[in-house]
C-alpha cells in the first residue's frame, strides 16, 4: 500500500490554536503545522518573504503546502510567492474576512468604516499585541492618534472562552468603542483546510 501524502500548513501564528484544533478534531494525522511569529503583521511586507523561505525550509519533506494566511496586507506579494512556489492559501483578504465570510465581513465593513476587528486570538493578546506593540502603554496619548476615527469594535469570536465576550468589552470600553460579537466559528479556515486535507495530491512540486 502506498503511504499518504504528506501535507504541511504554513501558518500565521494567530491561527496556530484554531488549526490545531481543527487538525484535532478532524483526525488529520498527515498534515503537519509550521507556524511564522504573528507579529509579521506589524510588517506586512515581509510576509511574502517568510513564507517563501518557509517553503525553501521545508518542503522536501511533503507531497503539498498550504498557507495559512490571507493576503494580510502583502499587496499581491504573497500570492506571486505561492505561484512560483506551487503553493495556495486561504482565499480572502484577512481572517476577518475569512472567519466572518465574504459577504457578511463586506456588509460590516459597509455598515461601518470604522470598525475594529478582533479574533479569539487577538482578544487573548491584545495588550502585548496592541496597547504595548504600538506604545500606547508608554505612551497614552497615542490612543486617541490610532483609535480616533473608530466608532466600533467588531469581535469576531470562532471558539471563545466563557470570559470572551466581558473581556471584549473592557477592549471595547477602554477605546471608547461600541461593541458587536459575531459568533463566526472558524469560517473559511475550516472549509479551506478541509478542502486541502482531503483532496489528493496529483501533481509535483516545480523544479
Amino acid at each position: 500500500m502506498d503511504a499518504p501524502a504528506r501535507k504541511l500548513v504554513i501558518a500565521c501564528g494567530a491561527l496556530a490554536r484554531e488549526i490545531a484544533a481543527l487538525r484535532a478534531a478532524n483526525g488529520w494525522s498527515t498534515i503537519d503545522v509550521a507556524c511564522l511569529p504573528p507579529e509579521l503583521h506589524n510588517r506586512p511586507e515581509r510576509i511574502a518573504g517568510a513564507v517563501q523561505a518557509k517553503i525553501r525550509e521545508l518542503r522536501a519533506g511533503y507531497d503539498a503546502v498550504f498557507v495559512a494566511y490571507g493576503d494580510c496586507g502583502t499587496g499581491g506579494a504573497l500570492d506571486a510567492v505561492l505561484a512560483e512556489e506551487g503553493a495556495e492559501r486561504i482565499p480572502g483578504v484577512h481572517c476577518y474576512e475569512f472567519y466572518a465570510g465574504p459577504a457578511d465581513f463586506a456588509a460590516l465593513a459597509e455598515a461601518e468604516p470604522g470598525t475594529f476587528y478582533l479574533t479569539d486570538f487577538l482578544l487573548r493578546h491584545f495588550d502585548r499585541l496592541v496597547i504595548e506593540a504600538l506604545g500606547i502603554d508608554r505612551h497614552p496619548q497615542l490612543q486617541a492618534q490610532y483609535f480616533g476615527n473608530y466608532r466600533r469594535l467588531v469581535y469576531l469570536a470562532q471558539a471563545p472562552a466563557p470570559d470572551a465576550e466581558a473581556a471584549a468589552r473592557k477592549v471595547a470600553e477602554r477605546l471608547g468603542l461600541e461593541l458587536v460579537v459575531r459568533r463566526t466559528g472558524y469560517g473559511g479556515l475550516a472549509s479551506s483546510l478541509k478542502s486541502f486535507a482531503e483532496r489528493p495530491v496529483t501533481r509535483a512540486w516545480p523544479a
